[in-house]
């Protein structure tokens, strides 16, 4: 199974509020960027992505699992892109920074350091794994 994660800014959407959310979740919009599109196209159920809080916060603060595929993003006028489902799984015990993610030689090729901008990205196995053992999760 792959690893994701997503990028919100939380005065548009919050961990808090995604958590709200329940076991139902909630639809994941608004991505307008074909790379991120393609990653998303390629989640599957089950799978779980790192919830990051941009701009304000950046740092990653949350867990969420895809609760259903790519379908057609409905706030989408030139119906090009899509969205996925996803529900909270659990808050990290401690969030965990871009600062310290870039300042972690073995994240040093992880998307989050290199293209900061994509909504959606990639996380390798191992990305995930350290990213972990710095949230006080492994």
């Amino acid at each position: 199974m792959a690893h994701w994660l997503l990028k919100s800014e939380p005065s548009s959407w919050s961990w808090d509020q995604q958590a709200a959310a329940g076991a139902k979740g909630t639809f994941w919009n608004g991505v307008r960027n074909h790379l991120a599109k393609k990653h998303l196209m390629a989640m599957r159920k089950g799978e779980r992505a790192f919830f990051y809080h941009s701009n304000e916060e950046r740092a990653i603060v949350g867990i969420v699992e895809i609760t259903k595929e790519y379908y057609p993003d409905h706030t989408d006028e030139t119906a090009k892109f899509g969205m996925v489902d996803v529900k909270a799984v659990k808050a990290l015990k401690k969030p965990v920074t871009l600062a310290q993610i870039k300042g972690e030689p073995r994240l040093a090729d992880m998307v989050l350091v290199n293209n900061s901008r994509l909504s959606v990205q990639p996380v390798t196995d191992v990305e995930w794994e350290i990213v972990l053992e710095m949230a006080g999760e492994a």
